[in-house]
């Protein structure tokens, strides 16, 4: 036990280091450029401050937006979605596997749920002891089941999911724009050190590696980013990207996807103006969403979350002819 104790807390601290090596790199280069460059190598006051003035909110909104998307916790299923006491107990007591699917079937009738196993069945986690809504997976790193799960990113030591894949994504923009204009505007400075216009120094070492970083960090975010793009353009995550979710007609890869203005604002929501700020603006609380061919005036239970019963006699016969109801057509 205690054995099992230290290692948790060793994976831990050692999940740190990626962000610790973010940062390090983060505060050495407002260093570098604030005061080896601002400072030191500029002479002309006006170009100074009109630097000093676009990389600090640069550097504010990379921050900001690293800060959310390490410290925002995923967001795991409600207790709608968790065995009741009986059924727990009714389940684990069933050994026949065909049995434990009917009753895991009958719960997940009153429960907005389309997709399935690879085998058909109702998605269940036996770690969480929770049916798995639409587009949930379970972290082993987080050791949760996270809504809308895309991955687990080692680089904020968080999972990625429905709770801040917004957050993510301006993420890796602010990043990008960052390193372009860290890159743009030191890169005269660095031809001027190359060739010998300016004297040797430390400014020079830190100017010449300033460019080399920010330049590689783009080329690197440039194409992740630019993935994640296409994957919100097509309403997929990373796990979606590479295996189809499965409805109960079978896998379809475009099963979520609504077209892409809805794609967008169910990541940013509907108000333009809070798209590019780090607030949590996307719609839904993550449970259900709209699909591709089905609209939410046909099936009640994805168009009103109060459709969500426990019990009840002429409710849960109004779940029986919801639930199975819901038919996922594909398109060849």
């Amino acid at each position: 036990m205690a054995l099992s104790r230290a290692l948790r807390c060793c994976q831990r601290i050692f999940s740190w280091i990626p962000v610790s090596i973010i940062s390090s790199v983060v505060l050495w280069s407002y260093y570098a450029y604030v005061f080896e460059l601002c400072f030191v190598t500029l002479s002309n006051d006006l170009e100074r401050v009109g630097y000093l003035l676009i990389f600090h909110v640069c550097f504010i909104m990379f921050c900001w937006t690293y800060w959310k998307a390490i410290f925002t916790p995923p967001s795991s299923p409600s207790k709608k979605f968790h065995l009741s006491y009986s059924d727990k107990e009714s389940y684990e007591m069933e050994e026949r596997p065909d049995a434990q699917k009917q009753i895991l079937a009958e719960i997940a009738r009153k429960l907005p749920i389309c997709t399935r196993a690879q085998s058909g069945a109702i998605r269940f986690c036996d770690r969480c002891q929770v049916i798995k809504p639409d587009r949930c997976h379970h972290c082993s790193v987080c050791e949760t089941c996270v809504l809308k799960m895309d991955h687990h990113c080692p680089w904020v030591n968080n999972c990625v999911g429905f709770s801040n894949y917004k957050f993510f994504l301006l993420f890796l923009s602010y990043s990008m724009i960052y390193c372009v204009f860290v890159a743009s505007t030191v890169f005269q400075y660095f031809l001027k050190f190359w060739v010998g216009d300016l004297p040797n120094g430390p400014a020079k070492f830190h100017v010449l590696f300033l460019l080399f970083v920010a330049l590689m960090f783009f080329v690197s975010l440039m194409f992740l980013f630019g993935y994640h793009c296409w994957l919100v353009a097509k309403n997929r995550s990373t796990l979606e990207a590479f295996s189809a979710p499965v409805f109960q007609n079978g896998p379809d890869r475009n099963g979520f996807n609504v077209g892409l203005s809805r794609n967008l604002q169910q990541v940013f929501g509907e108000d333009k103006k809070l798209w590019f700020i780090p607030v949590f603006t996307s719609q839904g609380d993550g449970h259900y969403f709209p699909l591709r061919t089905l609209r939410e005036s046909e099936n009640p239970l994805l168009a009103n979350e109060g459709k969500w019963m426990e019990d009840g006699g002429s409710d849960e016969e109004s779940a029986d002819e919801n639930g199975p109801s819901v038919i996922i057509r594909t398109e060849s």
